[in-house]
């Protein structure tokens, strides 16, 4: 039961996000290894970008990829938060005296994110191939020519085998390490430092959104670099044998990125970041925790 309230609790938060997923992982791509006033730049800023995208590929495309979103979001969050959870309800992550351990709950977020990551990566890779397709006119990035999720990754795999399906993988993990250690470990840190002084009620609504709130604040801090890096390795071209024309992994990325763009190509999309991944923090584990009360509130 964790594990599905925690899936549906994704779920329900990548409804809302996933046009800012759009947003971002096209503002990622614009101006790839290209120095700073080369190229158009398609998408000035991210409201800029939502009204390009509307108007010249259409409002239905602010929706892109979103089956593999919402099937990513079930697999990684479902394995992530529910691990996590049921590993804080059994008192592990807790000091003798009832405080939270902030190491261990870091680790333990960061192992279960990359497990839920790893599993879910072909889903990842074929999500953000189908939000970067766009018309010619305000392309960027290598395009693919997938018509939905399944056929792209029946393709992937005809055409570079069953492991095909997980290039990119371990580029994803130091995303899904930060991201997840750090988003986890505020949570609950700031929830623990608001009981304890009493801001909030402890089974307050309110108490679920501030520490949500400062959670996503510092996950998008930590993590845009490597969102970047991630998103690039999965849309890069590849030869017949399936492997990256452009970049060979993770530290290729970052320097071949700060070498053409500078410091700030790594931070490329931080505004979109932001706008997605603090409501998408706030939300998820808005839902999960409500989740988590009324399950255990009235189920048992």
């Amino acid at each position: 039961m964790d594990f599905l309230m925690s899936g549906l609790a994704a779920c329900g938060a990548c409804l809302f996000t996933n046009p800012l997923e759009v947003v971002k992982t096209r503002m990622q791509l614009q101006g790839e290894l290209q120095s700073s006033g080369t190229y158009r730049r398609h998408y000035k800023n991210v409201f800029h970008a939502f009204i390009t995208i509307g108007k010249v590929d259409g409002l239905a495309a602010l929706q892109k990829g979103l089956a593999p979103a919402l099937l990513y979001q079930f697999l990684m969050n479902g394995i992530r938060l529910g691990t996590y959870g049921l590993v804080e309800a059994r008192g592990y992550l807790h000091t003798a005296e009832g405080t939270l351990n902030p190491a261990l709950s870091a680790a333990t977020g960061a192992l279960a994110g990359i497990t839920g990551a790893y599993l879910g990566s072909p889903i990842y890779m074929v999500k953000t191939h189908l939000q970067a397709q766009a018309a010619s006119e305000i392309a960027v990035g290598h395009q693919y020519k997938h018509q939905g999720m399944f056929q792209a990754l029946t393709e992937i795999a005809q055409k570079h085998g069953l492991m095909g399906l997980w290039r990119g993988a371990v580029g994803s993990l130091p995303r899904v390490f930060v991201g997840s250690s750090t988003q986890l470990c505020t949570f609950s840190t700031t929830k623990d430092f608001m009981t304890q002084w009493e801001i909030f009620p402890p089974q307050s609504w309110k108490l679920t959104l501030a520490a949500s709130m400062v959670s996503g604040f510092a996950v998008v801090l930590t993590m845009t670099p490597f969102d970047v890096v991630s998103t690039r390795l999965y849309n890069q071209p590849t030869d017949a044998q399936g492997k990256g024309l452009m970049y060979r992994g993770i530290l290729d990325v970052l320097l071949q990125t700060i070498r053409t763009e500078g410091i700030f190509g790594i931070y490329k999309g931080i505004g979109a970041s932001y706008f997605r991944l603090g409501p998408h923090t706030v939300l998820s584990l808005f839902f999960w925790d409500q989740l988590r009360i009324l399950y255990y509130t009235y189920a048992k």
